[in-house]
């Protein structure tokens, strides 16, 4: 669920093997072991030893910038990022000498891969370099952290701005929140943006990449067009699905609001969908939902509220669930260190990211929860990186990540899709005589679709779009232009005023101020149905695959533990292999669970024009 925010990172990863923040380190080594396979067993030694030791205090430097943002703590993060960036990159140089070698061994090999290839924003080796990178990502940031809309003429911060573009129906007030969030937080760091960018290109290069969009896209066992190749095929299998709900969304959004605010045809007002970024949906089910069906009987938000939740039980209860699947309770620390509600007292990061301070025991999460139902799925995914972290927590240290980074991000929502009305009547929220008929079926998938399906094409092109700035494609001066077209072309979505260059639409989306990568999302949401289905199945699940719960299923958590414990030891398709089956990743169990929607979709747009 990216609706609340739910990332597993923070900050950028500086490498691949850190765990979810940013990290610090000591001046590289002054000489390297000779050129043979042993002097790369050594090289890789060293390196893992003391990129182990030096991460933990990195990630507390992180951990109380993201949790305390004051100039203070920023110059302590970039600072501490800088070092760590300069580690990294001289790693990854080193790294690239011994590739090529033979006789190496397996570990050794991988291990070299991922010191080279695991810098999100390597910095160039020239001098003040990376303390430039280090500073551009910090004040981007907090920058956005602390960024704030207006609505009604008044100052609103990034928290409650997300929440009211899901509750307000009023276009009005929509675009002004809208308007004033993109040009209050995007266009300011326009300039940053563009430095960064040059930085980490030459950087890039520097270790042997053609670009920063080429090291990102090599992180996946395949060569980065191979990966590109991947990401459309899967696209292709869902695109059908997305353009029937587009369609009827947009039918719907013409009934409510008329021809001068939505037409009939062509792409949707971005601030109209219920999310800032039109990235989900779901916060205007109720103006889609089908008569009848689409009362599905019950909301989660109001039941947790019924029942007397507040933030804390709702982490508990998330935690229960995997419990019902075998894992260990949550260390006494994670209640302790934690931040699951909102300080009142100073200026946070609220975006949702879950973290592994020590790479051993030290698991947290980051919130700024509330009482509603998106909260309570965000709370079970980001937990999923915390029950992954601490499943591979005696591997090597460079092994201490997810078979992909798109694995990580999908064992929380896997568990996520596991909230139906069974799972909500055995943890006491729902009443059984509430459990909605199979004739709310419709309304059920509707309400899901609007999140899972709606996403797609935006957790596709946000890298799209980055990947084209990093080769140049798309050039500095066309930055919103090339956003507003890969909106279009892949979302069918229109900003509600016209933008122009001075503007940075990019930069109102966290992730890229923070240089965080995107496509791991996008696999994300493919490859929860993959695991989903197949612990269903493993179940032995009979109904409708949507209204499956494994919960209190302990051989599923057995096999769940076997993939999540071999860490990114090996590649991504053996580990997919463990517990699915399939060595591909595929979008073909996302169609199968919506299908009966897909169906009924088709029927009410039967003669209105698809596409945009």
């Amino acid at each position: 669920m990216i609706r609340s925010a739910a990332s597993g990172a923070v900050l950028a990863f500086v490498l691949a093997g850190a765990a979810h923040a940013q990290t610090a380190a000591p001046a590289a080594p002054a000489t390297q072991p000779p050129a043979t396979a042993a002097g790369a067993d050594a090289f890789v030694a060293e390196a893992e030893k003391t990129l182990a030791e030096k991460s933990v205090g990195a990630q507390q430097v992180a951990w109380v910038n993201a949790t305390y943002i004051t100039d203070d703590t920023d110059a302590l993060a970039a600072a501490s990022g800088a070092e760590m960036t300069d580690l990294a990159v001289r790693y990854g140089l080193g790294a690239a000498r011994y590739q090529a070698l033979p006789g190496l061994s397996y570990d050794t090999k991988r291990k070299l891969d991922l010191l080279r290839g695991g810098i999100t924003l390597p910095a160039p080796t020239t001098p003040g370099a990376s303390a430039q990178l280090s500073m551009l990502t910090t004040r981007m940031s907090s920058s956005y952290g602390k960024g704030k809309g207006v609505l009604n003429g008044q100052p609103i911060n990034g928290s409650d701005i997300e929440a009211a573009m899901g509750s307000e129906r009023d276009p009005a007030k929509l675009k002004e929140m809208w308007v004033s969030w993109h040009d209050n937080v995007g266009a300011p760091m326009r300039a940053d943006y563009t430095q960064m960018t040059a930085l980490a290109n030459q950087g890039a290069k520097e270790l042997g990449y053609v670009d920063a969009g080429s090291l990102w896209r090599s992180g996946y066992d395949m060569s980065p067009e191979q990966f590109a190749q991947v990401t459309d095929r899967i696209w292709g299998e869902l695109e059908p699905l997305y353009k029937a709900l587009h369609t009827y969304v947009r039918w719907k959004l013409n009934e409510k609001y008329g021809d001068t605010v939505q037409a009939k045809t062509g792409p949707i007002r971005a601030d109209l969908l219920g999310n800032m970024w039109a990235q989900e949906w779901g916060n205007i089910y109720d103006l889609v939902a089908p008569k009848g069906a689409g009362d599905v009987g019950y909301d989660t938000g109001d039941l947790l509220k019924a029942k007397g939740y507040d933030p804390i039980k709702m982490v508990k209860a998330g935690e229960g669930f995997y419990s019902s699947l075998g894992f260990a309770p949550l260390p006494q620390t994670f209640w302790q260190r934690s931040q699951i509600v909102k300080p009142a007292d100073r200026e946070v990061i609220c975006h949702a990211s879950a973290w592994d301070v020590d790479n051993k025991d030290d698991i947290r999460i980051k919130m700024c929860t509330k009482v509603n139902a998106d909260d309570f799925v965000t709370i079970h995914h980001e937990l999923g990186h915390n029950y992954y972290q601490r499943a591979y927590k005696d591997q090597p240290f460079l092994y201490k990540n997810g078979a992909n980074d798109g694995f990580h991000e999908a064992i929380g929502d896997t568990v996520a899709l596991s909230i139906t009305p069974d799972y909500l009547v055995k943890i006491g929220l729902l009443d059984p005589a509430r459990v909605p008929s199979a004739d709310k079926d419709i309304g059920l998938l509707l309400r899901q679709a609007m999140d899972k399906v709606a996403f797609l094409p935006f957790g596709l092109l946000i890298d799209k779009w980055r990947w084209g700035v990093f080769s140049g494609q798309i050039p500095a001066g066309q930055y919103q232009a090339g956003w507003d077209a890969l909106r279009l072309k892949y979302q069918g979505v229109v900003p509600p005023v016209a933008r122009d260059e001075t503007k940075f639409d990019p930069g109102a989306k966290y992730h890229i101020p923070a240089g965080v990568p995107y496509a791991r999302y996008f696999l994300a949401r493919v490859l929860q149905f993959q695991f989903y289905k197949a612990a269903c199945q493993q179940a032995g699940w009979k109904g409708p695959l949507h209204r499956c719960s494994f919960y209190g299923n302990k051989e599923v958590g057995k096999k769940l533990n076997a993939m999540l414990a071999m860490g990114q030891s090996k590649p991504w398709p053996d580990a997919l292999q463990v517990f699915t089956g399939s060595r591909e990743m595929s979008g073909k169990a996302l169609v199968e669970y919506f299908a009966p929607l897909k169906t009924w979709l088709d029927q009410q747009n039967k003669g209105k024009p698809q596409g945009w």
